[in-house]
């Protein structure tokens, strides 16, 4: 009896053991899980275009520090969850002992709910695991096309520039042309312009002339007219170049 009682009083011990280890890495894992959400939370942040200029909200890690800390962090859940799994499975060898039929009951509930923590944390450790890939594979991929891009800027910037050059040059040989254009257009213009004025003069000229034929009394008293025109402008040289030599021989002496 006395053996009976002491192999009972182990197996409690024992129990309690694995009960105590179980919660200390449930706790453990839960504070685990808790920094690992953070760091792929402020992962996903950083680079999902985040303000990254104002001091506040700059994150103090790099993604090169934050990938080493995910994988570092990765391994030691995974450790903590292989340990927690260990000690489930011990608690499960137990309750199947023999001599624990009574508390069986009992034993299968709390059993269940460590199954049932140890299934939780690894479903959010592999669900936040693979957020966590999936943002990291997606920028590395945006990240390898912004080098291309950048890489095909820098070796074709003699090629930009030339194209550029010539760019301008045509621009200034079509402004040229325009303006070609503009002064070959103003130029027809003008001559149709004259062209209709010589018209108007021509038929003005004919007009009179027609006139004047119709009329021998206006054609011979037009002429009369330049005639005394004439005259008047010979009086009127002559008066000028008189007194203009009588002025420079009254200057002379």
């Amino acid at each position: 009896v006395i053996t009976t009682k002491m192999a009972a009083i182990g197996s409690s011990n024992y129990w309690e053991d694995m009960r105590k280890q179980a919660r200390q890495l449930e706790n453990e894992l839960d504070l685990k899980l808790v920094s690992f959400s953070k760091l792929c939370t402020s992962y996903s942040s950083c680079r999902d275009g985040g303000p990254r200029d104002t001091s506040d909200t700059t994150p103090l890690l790099n993604n090169s520090t934050q990938d080493r800390m995910f994988d570092t962090m990765s391994v030691e859940i995974e450790h903590l969850l292989a340990k927690l799994t260990g000690v489930n499975d011990k608690m499960a060898e137990y309750t199947n002992a023999p001599g624990t039929a009574s508390l069986n009951a009992a034993l299968m509930h709390t059993l269940q709910r460590h199954r049932d923590i140890l299934q939780d944390y690894t479903h959010e450790f592999h669900k936040t695991k693979g957020n966590f890939l999936a943002i990291r594979e997606r920028e590395d991929l945006l990240g390898s096309v912004r080098k291309d891009i950048e890489s095909y800027k820098s070796g074709s910037g003699v090629n930009n520039r030339r194209t550029e050059l010539f760019l301008k040059e045509h621009e200034h040989l079509r402004s040229s042309d325009r303006l070609m254009d503009d002064t070959i257009s103003i130029a027809m213009a003008t001559k149709e312009n004259m062209t209709s004025q010589r018209g108007m003069l021509k038929s003005i000229q004919s007009r009179v002339n027609t006139l004047a034929n119709r009329f021998p009394t206006i054609n011979n008293l037009i002429q009369r007219i330049n005639l005394r025109k004439r005259r008047d402008s010979l009086i009127l040289g002559s008066v000028i170049g008189i007194c203009t030599i009588l002025l420079l021989l009254y200057a002379l002496h």
